[in-house]
Formats: C-alpha cells, structure tokens, sequence
C-alpha cells in the first residue's frame, strides 16, 4: 500500500518513557513553559508576578514530544507534565488550546496525579472531567482543552491526537475560558 502523497513514510519507532518521573527519554521536542509564560491566562495578575519574583520564574508546565510528522495519517503523542501549585488561589494549568484542524480530538490518558481536563467550545459550552491516574478523558473535536493540577503532585498525561492536528493557542489567549478552578479553604471550587 503506498502512503497518501500528503503523509510521509517512516520506519517504526519506540519510545521510552519514565513514568515515575513523568518524561519522554529522547523526545524530538521538550517544551518548558515557565510562569512568565503564563501571563494573561490567571485571573491574578499581580500574584503570578509575585511568584515569578519570590520562585525566580519557576517551570509551570511541560511537554515532550513524539518524533512522528505533524501530517495528516500520522498519530502524534506526548507527554504532559503540570507541576502543582497555586497562582494566588488558582490551580495551576496549562494555556490550553484548539486544535488549529477543529475537526480533530485528542485523547488524555491520566499516569499520576489529580487535576481536571476543562474544556469549551466557541459557543459557549463549558465542561470538565476528573484526571486521575488510570483515567482516560476523549476531547472531542471542536472543542479547546487544558489541563488543571489540583493535587500536590505533577498531573501527568499521555495525549494522542493526529498527526495534522496543529495547536490554536491564540483564541484562548483571547477568549479564555469560561470557568476557572480554585483551591479555597482546602476544597477545589469549579
């Protein structure tokens, strides 16, 4: 069978992960999100730059990611590590984002922590579910996704999506989300 013009032939490949640690060994892309990097996306401001001044800017999220094409008939996966912590007393989250081909879904798979996948459409709609170690969160197409560390350990995930996917991070920094997640009192508040 010969592949479709648009989808590059490739040999196999195999991945180790560390599971414990929550990384890809050799990923083709490490990507390090710091909490500078975050900025716009917290309902409090001035507390994120008072943690970018007292914690000297610390690693808010990261990814490693597969050595497979971002094309169409490939199927991208990674890595998601979100540290825990509090933004004043917002958990701490990813940007989140669409997928720049809107007809794609990803999949979440939970590998240790607690946290919520929070996910929103366009129109309006608003949803989360539960992450914890074992469970599995389908975000379908259509609709923007980040994830939500509301433990005191990494919330770490495999995602899966297809190849030609992309990542719209632009329209959540302009849109963003229509609920946020606190920890107030030691409860979790949607």
């Amino acid at each position: 069978m010969n592949p479709t013009p648009t989808t590059s032939l490739i040999a196999p490949i195999g991945v180790q992960f560390d599971l414990a640690a929550g990384i890809m060994q050799n990923p083709s892309d490490h990507i390090a999100r710091r909490a500078s990097d975050m900025r716009g996306y917290y309902a409090d401001a001035a507390a994120l730059e008072k943690l970018i001044a007292d914690q000297a800017d610390p690693v808010h999220y990261e990814t490693f990611e597969s050595p497979v094409p971002e094309e169409r008939g490939h199927l991208r996966y990674c890595i998601s590590k979100l540290h825990p912590g509090l933004v004043g007393q917002e958990c701490f989250m990813t940007k989140g984002h669409y997928h720049t081909v809107l007809e794609t879904g990803e999949i979440y798979l939970c590998l240790r922590g607690r946290g919520l996948t929070m996910m929103k459409t366009s129109d309006g709609q608003c949803r989360w579910e539960p992450m914890a170690p074992g469970r599995m969160v389908y975000v379908p197409p259509y609709w923007a996704h980040r994830s939500i560390n509301t433990g005191g350990e990494p919330l770490i995930s495999l995602c899966m999506y297809p190849g030609d996917a992309g990542h719209n991070y632009g329209d959540i920094k302009t849109e963003g989300f229509p609920k946020r997640v606190f920890k107030r009192n030691g409860r979790i508040v949607v």
